[in-house]
């Protein structure tokens, strides 16, 4: 019987086969703050989302989301963030874990 392929976490130096998890600034413009963009991001890709933060008001809307999966799922989900109107860029300090 085949054994379950186990899930790690990796960081720099990955190749895209394996399963990372990035933490990403989503910045929205006002035409998209009512759209499902991370509704949509998870069904488009296949990855797991997290919202790790966010604000949002009429003007703009900032999300920390976190994603999991494999690296070159993620950044083909990054792209489409990008080319959709959302400005995309890395978690440089830790999110407060609660």
């Amino acid at each position: 019987m085949p054994q379950p392929s186990k899930k790690t976490k990796t960081t720099a130096g990955t190749t895209p086969t394996q399963v990372q998890t990035t933490r990403l600034w989503l910045m929205y413009p006002p035409k998209l703050i009512t759209t499902p963009v991370i509704w949509q991001l998870g069904h488009k890709f296949k990855i797991v989302t997290n919202v790790r933060q966010a604000s949002v008001t009429d003007e703009i809307g900032i999300v920390c989301l976190e994603m999991e999966g494999q690296r070159s799922v993620i950044k083909d989900a990054i792209k489409w963030l990008e080319r959709i109107g959302v400005s995309v860029e890395p978690v440089e300090i830790n999110v407060i874990e609660s």
